[in-house]
């Protein structure tokens, strides 16, 4: 995995908002960052995709453990949640199933798993159009690991015989940044162009109805939503509870992706596959080494994390989780060219392994960390 120095695109701020990302700038800095790009071996991307299906298989059977043995407390959920999650996981109502394994990777040792964003990941459009219209422009001779668009439409092809008449509502909060409101408008074009009828609302807009039904702003029933907002603050809110009385309506994704996106579920991988090569060490109380880092178990975007080396803090990040609880996992020492170091995010949609994305930051990525396309050496 080589890192190169490349002369961005005239005009390239243009191109990119031409495919849809409007939120390609923060801080006056590039996010989406074409002067440079990754290339990498066909055999590092086979070694890459074989492990994102490995990942998947893991996390189904923790899953499954987790849900036998009721250890939703392990995980922070409310209690009045655990049914509905047993019930969802169970049940498997209609789901993109899809997700961003985040991966330690250097071309040599294994792909490393640091975490699964599989309830409400971003850097979606990214990876699955914008980077692929820049090989195209730059490199149209290379290849380049992504089929994420095309299993994105196909997956809503899928399920949408088993969503209830009516239009996909696909809801997002407000965000300063616009980040949030651009994957969602990804999203719904890959409904549409399975043949769905799509339609976007604010989260904050979403009324409740007497009779426990979900509204949108025409006091419509919403049937099917799609929401780019965390399982766990939507169970915080004033109407969470009432989502237990409503099983008229499918949310994408399911109630149980509560437990995949929370990081409580890595101690729990670590001891059903202890040692696996793409696994870190992990644990709720304890560490195994002198280099690990100390993660809030329902943290974004890298905040209040911090990295031990030698059992001496050397970098954190603050935020707002430091309420809570938090786990411990192994550390693994990104590559670093020239103080940029990458972070793979390997995608599936349903199980399959569907393309990656490459975020580059110092030693905690977060969400102003740069995006840098890459491309299959030939």
């Amino acid at each position: 995995m080589n890192r190169h120095a490349i002369t961005p695109r005239e005009n390239w701020q243009a191109r990119v908002e031409r495919d849809g990302l409007i939120w390609h700038t923060a801080g006056g800095a590039p996010y989406w960052n074409e002067a440079a790009y990754y290339d990498l071996t066909p055999t590092e991307i086979d070694e890459i995709e074989t492990a994102t299906g490995e990942l998947y298989r893991m996390f189904v059977s923790a899953g499954q453990y987790v849900v036998d043995k009721q250890l939703f407390g392990r995980f922070g959920i409310p209690q009045w949640c655990w049914p509905l999650i047993t019930k969802a996981w169970n049940a498997e109502p209609p789901a993109l199933n899809y997700g961003r394994f985040d991966l330690g990777y250097d071309g040599v040792s294994p792909p490393k798993l640091f975490e699964f964003n599989c309830d409400t990941p971003t850097s979606l459009l990214e990876a699955a159009v914008i980077q692929w219209a820049w090989k195209e422009d730059v490199f149209p001779h290379l290849d380049q690991f992504t089929s994420l668009h095309d299993k994105l439409v196909a997956k809503w092809g899928d399920i949408a015989p088993y969503l209830a008449p009516g239009p996909v509502y696909f809801a997002h909060a407000l965000d300063a940044s616009g980040e949030d409101a651009v994957t969602t408008a990804y999203l719904m074009d890959t409904a549409r162009a399975s043949g769905l009828e799509a339609m976007g609302i604010v989260m904050t807009d979403i009324g409740l109805a007497p009779d426990g039904g979900f509204v949108d702003m025409q006091a419509r029933e919403m049937r099917t939503i799609y929401k780019l907002y965390p399982w766990e603050w939507m169970v915080q809110e004033a109407f969470g509870p009432k989502l237990a009385a409503n099983d008229r309506t499918t949310w994408i994704e399911p109630i149980w992706k509560m437990i995949w996106s929370n990081k409580a579920i890595l101690p729990i991988l670590w001891d059903m596959y202890p040692r696996h090569p793409n696994l870190l060490w992990a644990s709720y109380d304890q560490v195994a080494s002198a280099n690990y880092v100390r993660k809030p178990i329902l943290s974004r975007e890298g905040a209040n994390i911090e990295i031990f080396r030698n059992g001496q803090s050397v970098a954190q990040r603050d935020g707002a989780y430091g309420y809570s609880p938090t786990i411990y996992q192994g550390l693994f020492e990104l590559p670093d060219f020239a103080g940029a170091r990458p972070v793979i995010g390997s995608w599936v949609v349903d199980g399959a392994p569907a393309g990656m994305g490459i975020r580059e930051d110092g030693l905690i990525t977060g969400n102003l960390s740069r995006f840098v396309p890459h491309v299959i050496r030939a």
